[in-house]
């Protein structure tokens, strides 16, 4: 068994937290407008850095400017606890 899901307390307590992210489903989405395309894409390689080093990697939709994050423990198939990490590493990195 890998990272449990987090019961529906913990998740609203956790989504307090993150008052840039909401919830889709299984998932968590944050989308983040970027000053020009090239910031956007050095902000993506950022938080592609940071995923690495956590093993735990977004799904990272780039439109231009706009950028959308989504987070989701496919393998336990729902929110854990490595994706509210994530969103605050990705919080961090985008301000």
């Amino acid at each position: 068994m890998g990272t449990p899901l987090l019961s529906p307390p913990e998740l609203t307590i956790a989504l307090a937290t993150l008052p840039e992210w909401s919830r889709e489903g299984d998932a968590i989405t944050r989308t983040v407008k970027a000053p020009s395309f090239l910031a956007g894409i050095e902000t993506v390689r950022k938080v592609a850095e940071a995923a690495e080093a956590a093993d735990h990697h977004p799904d990272i939709d780039i439109r231009w400017r706009t950028l959308r994050f989504t987070l989701s423990t496919h393998s336990e198939g729902g929110l854990t606890a490595l994706d509210t990490a994530m969103a605050h590493t990705i919080d961090d990195i985008v301000g």
